[in-house]
């Protein structure tokens, strides 16, 4: 994998945040991605949310898998904690880091064919199992480092750059993360850095399994006529559910939105979601009326972004395995060693 480091020097007038960190200090080195690739602008959402939540690098620990998508965790957050696993494992990797130390914020970045495919049942677990994760699929629904095969997330009927179509069925990770209970569920496009930026901020400050998916356009393969997964195609057919602003519970914030509905979902930490509805009829806590939308909505041949969904009281899988809070490498002989009345304890609960 080539590398390129970014110059060191920078206006010494940058803004900071709460931390006094500008937005140079969240990112990585210089990306070796096709010029335009979609995947560069969540990378600079990633940064962007990361930078104004005031989150500080080193607490961050992002995973990934094999693919261009699974690339870009060197393009961000150079000073955190990072591990590109093998193909379609990171879920696995990042279930046992967060088993490990959840002191740790864990980002997760795959791709389609990383998620959707060799990874699919790694994907589903770590949902299922409620991790507390932020996991975002860049999903151009082709295989970019192999030359252009469909994955398992193009759409029936889509055709290659060469003008083969699509007969296959696609997997919608959207709606396997609402069957499974992920608790924050949200789709965006690469090409909407002002709603890819919130939707982020919301993920990362949720306790739970969070996933978005974002649809992320190949510029070398899959980004022409006839394609689903173009930008012109994903503009052209955006139907945005909802806009967003996440707002910290801390110094007060005052802002002007237009008129309409505006909700607001108080998270565990204290952060505040607020969602503004565009749609009067959409309900983002109904797990069961998202399905049914994205379904209804993908019939009507339309991509549905936003926030789909989100439970108002999240648990994740340590609540739910009543694991201890201290990471693992900070217990002691006691805590490891409880002696033998626990032991004889734990044997009689199994017999």
């Amino acid at each position: 994998m080539s590398f390129l480091p970014k110059p060191k020097l920078h206006h010494p007038k940058l803004p900071t945040n709460d931390l006094g960190f500008t937005r140079r200090d969240y990112e990585g080195a210089i990306s070796t991605l096709c010029a335009g690739c979609g995947h560069d602008s969540i990378s600079a959402a990633i940064i962007q949310a990361c930078w104004e939540l005031s989150i500080e690098p080193h607490r961050v620990a992002k995973m990934s898998g094999i693919g261009c998508s699974s690339k870009t965790p060197d393009y961000f957050l150079g000073a955190s904690h990072g591990f590109n696993s093998v193909h379609g494992r990171m879920p696995s990797v990042l279930t046992g880091a967060n088993l490990a130390n959840r002191d740790l914020i864990y980002l997760g970045v795959s791709g389609d064919g990383d998620s959707a495919s060799i990874g699919f049942g790694q994907f589903a677990h770590s949902i299922r199992r409620a991790v507390n994760m932020t996991y975002i699929v860049e999903n151009n629904g082709v295989y970019g480092l192999t030359k252009g095969q469909f994955s398992a997330t193009s759409d029936k009927g889509s055709k290659a750059k060469k003008g083969t179509v699509n007969t296959d069925e696609p997997i919608d990770l959207v709606g396997i993360a609402l069957q499974l209970g992920a608790s924050y569920v949200a789709r965006s496009f690469s090409g909407d850095k002002a709603q890819l930026v919130p939707l982020i901020k919301g993920a990362l400050r949720h306790p739970g399994p969070a996933f978005i998916d974002c649809i992320s356009p190949c510029v070398a393969f899959n980004n022409h006529e006839g394609s689903t997964k173009s930008y012109d195609f994903v503009r052209e057919h955006n139907e945005a559910m909802n806009q967003l602003d996440v707002i910290l519970g801390r110094d007060a914030i005052t802002t002007e939105y237009a008129p309409g509905e505006v909700r607001e979902v108080t998270q565990h930490d204290g952060s505040v979601l607020r969602l503004r509805k565009l749609h009067n009829q959409y309900d983002p806590t109904d797990r069961v009326a998202a399905m049914h939308h994205l379904h209804e909505r993908k019939a009507a041949g339309e991509i549905v972004t936003g926030l789909l969904f989100i439970d108002p009281d999240p648990q994740d899988l340590h609540a739910h395995l009543d694991t201890v809070a201290a990471p693992l490498n900070r217990l002691g002989t006691a805590d490891l060693v409880p002696g033998a009345a626990a032991l004889a304890k734990v044997n009689a609960a199994l017999r």
